[in-house]
């Protein structure tokens, strides 16, 4: 007996002494002190960045990890702790030696957590990891199309942005006048839906919809065209420069139900998302786009930033902005309109969800004052919930290369941010997809 006694003892002993995995225990429910890294670990997998999904956006919801550890050194076990909760054993490769792992995270919130790690139950962490979750930035690169053709030139420049930048994505907006436009040959509006159709089915961008009421659009709808109530000029026998709101509710249900004609006819698809031209949207045209089906709307505009038009002609494109886009600006953000009034978020609600156009058109603002709008977006911190920033430019016979490099400046300043690359919260999208984000309350 007493022989079998010894014999236990010492069996135990030198298990013990080459650090026996039973001897360990299990992970510890309290995170080890943290200490400097240990030089002799490697700890990969943890990135700077991941995010919190939505119903658009899916997001990340665990970390892959793996240490690697001294090869002369026996380790038996490596635990990592994620955000104070409790230790979580990860497992040996037997191809490898390193200890790997998936550590889930979408229980977090946004905000700044960390990672400790400790092998063999020790006290001390070997290594401290901090990330960050946050929230989508959205940015949505819109074009205005406020003439019949674009041109050639300006087409090239969406694509050799895109080349520049292959993740970004364009929500299209599109003159229905390309299709009613006498100017405009048939075969010239075939390769204008077949650019838009391409470029909608290979790269997931968006057509959606612009209004300019030219006079050769409005009088396929059946109305008579309006031309005394310009934003320039004292009137406008064109219609180009006539407000939308000047059609009331009724009225512009008409242009849209011609414009979703010409549309579908085209093989484009009803579009589901608009901005006004000159941003002219009066709380009826926001009823009538609800009332025809278009589920989100950017013709709030952030006016300050195109004091350009202060003098310009009648001064009342800048006026008419300032007066009833009040209290948009750099930060503003996507909202459901009151019945009443469209600057309030207030209940009851128009069924459609407004995002400000709160960095505005590049015709307005440098690469520099879009960096400091972006800026204002987002501080560098995580996002304790989503954000839009909305961007555009006028794609046209008269598109300078400036504009150009404005637009390719203030991506290059968010490609530094890529979600998909764990950099930050920049999410490219389309405008359709927002109201996934912000359901209707």
């Amino acid at each position: 007996m007493t022989s079998g006694w010894v014999a236990l003892t010492i069996a135990m002993a030198a298990t013990a002494a080459c650090g026996g995995g039973d001897e360990i225990g299990p992970p510890k429910v309290t995170p080890p002190q943290v200490g400097g890294d240990d030089p002799r670990f490697t700890v990969d997998g943890v990135a700077p960045w991941y995010l919190v999904g939505n119903a658009a956006t899916p997001g990340a919801t665990a970390i892959d990890v793996a240490v690697t550890v001294p090869a002369d050194e026996p380790v038996e076990v490596v635990d990592a702790w994620v955000a104070g909760g409790p230790g979580q054993r990860l497992t040996r490769d037997p191809a490898t030696g390193r200890f790997v792992g998936t550590l889930a995270i979408d229980h977090l919130a946004a905000g700044e957590h960390e990672v400790l790690f400790a092998s063999d139950g020790k006290d001390v962490a070997l290594a401290r990891r901090v990330f960050k979750r946050t929230h989508p930035l959205y940015v949505i690169l819109s074009t205005d199309w406020d003439f019949s053709d674009p041109g050639d030139a300006a087409l090239l420049y969406h694509d050799r942005i895109r080349e520049l930048h292959p993740t970004v994505r364009f929500t299209h907006f599109v003159g229905p006048y390309a299709f009613t436009d006498p100017d405009v040959t048939e075969a010239r509006k075939a390769a204008l839906t077949t650019w838009l159709t391409t470029r909608r089915d290979q790269y997931d961008d968006e057509i959606g919809l612009h209004i300019h009421p030219w006079c050769h659009f409005v009088t396929t709808a059946g109305l008579t065209c309006i031309t005394d109530q310009s934003t320039v000029y004292a009137s406008d026998p064109t219609g180009y420069t006539i407000k939308l709101e000047a059609y009331g509710q009724a009225g512009f249900e008409a242009l849209l139900t011609r414009a979703d004609e010409l549309f579908v006819g085209r093989g484009l698809g009803k579009p589901v998302t608009f901005r006004a031209g000159g941003w002219t949207a009066s709380i009826d045209t926001l009823k009538a786009l609800a009332a025809k089906g278009y589920i989100a709307d950017t013709s709030a505009n952030n006016w300050a930033r195109m004091e350009e038009w202060i003098d310009v002609e009648s001064g009342e494109l800048y006026r008419w902005n300032m007066t009833n886009w009040q209290s948009i600006g750099d930060t503003s953000q996507p909202y459901y309109p009151n019945v009443s009034d469209k600057l309030s978020g207030a209940a009851p609600h128009v069924a459609i969800l407004e995002v400000p156009d709160n960095a505005i058109m590049v015709d307005y603002v440098t690469r520099a004052e879009m960096v400091e709008i972006f800026g204002k977006n987002w501080d560098g911190t995580a996002l304790a919930e989503p954000r839009t920033f909305m961007m555009g430019f006028h794609p046209s016979s008269s598109m300078t290369s400036d504009e150009f490099y404005r637009v390719n400046g203030i991506l290059d300043h968010s490609d530094r941010f890529l979600a998909s690359d764990h950099a930050g919260p920049v999410v490219y999208a389309v405008l359709k997809e927002m109201p996934s984000v912000w359901p209707q309350p």
